[in-house]
């Protein structure tokens, strides 16, 4: 039987708190408000678009594809917050330079900054990395990479739509949590258009190194990808399927 130590080290979720009578220890509150700045910074920061623009320049580039910057019709990060409407349609001048690359392309992908910062700068590159060496084998024709600001999850269907692209799977920054300000979020749409809703996407939340790792993500992210494209739909009509033993840890990592 494991003891709490060794549960503690499994997650990062708040179990076995210390107290002192009926309040929290002194180092667990400490621990809880350092959480809770890292959530706010994460939220009303915004991501290094320079740094991850270049990045993914270079990654597209072995992919024989270019990296695109574009923006939401939101001003300013208040703006976004106060005004999720304007987070989901793409400015003016985004939908021009998008539409002077326009294709007939199978899948685009789409980096959203969100509700987390640090999710971008941590894992956007390092997920796509991984993600894009699974696509080689589906020999699909990829749209130039986005990556866009001030953005909700259905920019990228507008996204994709003047693109010319039939599928989107859109990489977005999480509402954090008081453990967890650096998860992405994974959004699949088959056929996607603007004023599409959220039954007709796959989810696959919290990729994180320390949630589903970006390798189970990647694979988890093809598969459904496949089976998108190979039933033409998306959503709550495609059910997950895939052999759950791909989450599953090496023994050796396991508890006796």
């Amino acid at each position: 039987m494991a003891s709490l130590e060794e549960w503690k080290k499994m997650t990062s979720a708040r179990i076995g708190l210390n107290r002192v009578g009926g309040s929290l220890s002194t180092a667990d509150l400490l621990r809880f408000r350092l959480d809770h700045a890292r959530a706010r910074d994460a939220v009303l920061l915004e991501p290094k678009f320079g740094e991850l623009l270049t990045d993914l320049d270079k990654l597209g580039k072995r992919y024989g594809i270019e990296a695109v910057p574009a923006e939401s019709l939101a001003q300013n990060r208040l703006e976004y917050l106060l005004r999720p409407d304007l987070g989901r349609r793409l400015s003016e001048a985004s939908r021009g330079e998008l539409a002077a690359r326009i294709g007939e392309y199978d899948l685009a992908i789409v980096g959203i900054d969100g509700l987390s910062a640090k999710a971008l700068d941590s894992n956007l590159i390092p997920f796509l990395n991984i993600l894009l060496s699974e696509l080689e084998s589906l020999r699909l024709k990829l749209a130039p990479l986005v990556l866009a600001r001030f953005g909700r999850v259905a920019l990228g269907d507008e996204i994709a739509r003047t693109l010319g692209a039939g599928t989107v799977i859109v990489l977005i920054g999480e509402r954090p949590g008081l453990s967890s300000a650096d998860s992405i979020g994974m959004y699949l749409t088959y056929d996607p258009k603007i004023g599409t809703t959220d039954e007709a996407r796959n989810c696959v939340s919290n990729i994180r190194p320390l949630g589903l790792d970006l390798e189970s993500a990647a694979a988890k992210t093809t598969y459904l990808l496949k089976e998108s494209l190979s039933r033409k739909l998306s959503g709550v009509r495609l059910k997950d399927e895939m052999d759950p033993s791909f989450l599953q840890k090496p023994k050796s990592e396991t508890l006796e």
